[in-house]
């Protein structure tokens, strides 16, 4: 990974920083985008020390943005298109799980924006970037929780009926959906789109959901476990070329028919592009 630019969102806490700690030790240079300056600061320097120890020349900078605000995500990827005119893998990892239902500054349920709007946005905005390096690869960090998520138009935002895990599986069935979609739309382009379950982990994700955060204590992986295959879709050379695809362990995996379903990806990147503005053009 010597030499090539690797942006990570939700890169201060969990998955993220594991998977950017990981990169910056293969030698990357690691872009995080977080959302508290201070927390991506420690964060920062805990991943720079972990590399330097090991002897390699990975090294990070670190950008801050709400990604629930659509203005700051068109701010942050400005200011990576500007730094980084070729962007050589984009993890779009962040997300959250709420107890209750919460709009954001635009009026948009947060979950929904986070984990699934953040991405769509992100990788549309930093296309020209990731085109520009010739061969380059998105991953969309999802779950298996998308096997338990509805693709409801009328309830999209918990406009209807919020549940918390039903508004977190949904949001990450729309993860699954948005990768088939991507790809479908950039073969041949060199740029590969795929997305992953990491596994049952211990993060911060769960703080807001008390059944899952004591859970998390006994059963669920270490961030490090998680990561893994998010860092085998960045860095590998098995997945040169790949496209289009699940994985669960490193390895391609069935995700749900709803997930695969053509028409119902189309509705649902419809509605994205009358949401952000972004991906009218492809």
């Amino acid at each position: 990974m010597h030499g090539k630019t690797c942006v990570i969102t939700g890169a201060n806490t969990g998955i993220g920083k594991a998977a950017a700690e990981q990169l910056a030790a293969l030698g990357a240079h690691v872009v995080m985008v977080c959302r508290n300056r201070e927390r991506g600061e420690r964060a920062r320097t805990d991943i720079s020390a972990a590399a330097q120890e090991g002897g390699r020349d990975g090294s990070t900078e670190l950008l801050i943005a709400d990604l629930s605000s659509q203005s700051d995500v068109r701010a942050v990827a400005h200011d990576i298109l500007v730094a980084h005119p070729k962007i050589d893998v984009l993890v779009n990892n962040a997300g959250l799980a709420l107890a209750r239902r919460e709009l954001t500054v635009d009026g948009i349920e947060r979950t929904f924006a986070v984990n699934y709007l953040a991405y769509f946005m992100l990788a549309n905005l930093l296309l020209p970037a990731l085109r520009a390096a010739g061969r380059a690869r998105i991953i969309n960090v999802a779950s298996g929780a998308h096997a338990s998520g509805r693709f409801d138009l009328d309830n999209l935002q918990g406009e209807r009926q919020y549940r918390n895990y039903s508004m977190y599986a949904a949001s990450k069935l729309q993860d699954v959906m948005f990768t088939y979609a991507l790809a479908r739309r950039l073969a041949g382009s060199g740029v590969t789109v795929n997305t992953l379950h990491p596994g049952v982990v211990a993060t911060e994700i769960w703080r807001q959901v008390p059944v899952l955060r004591t859970l998390s204590r006994w059963f669920m992986l270490s961030p490090e476990k998680g990561a893994r295959t998010t860092v085998y879709l960045a860095a590998s050379p098995d997945v040169d070329g790949v496209t289009g695809e699940y994985f669960d362990k490193c390895q391609p995996a069935r995700t749900t028919r709803i997930s695969r379903d053509t028409a119902l990806q189309e509705q649902l990147w419809s509605v994205s592009v009358a949401l952000t503005g972004t991906g009218a053009e492809l």
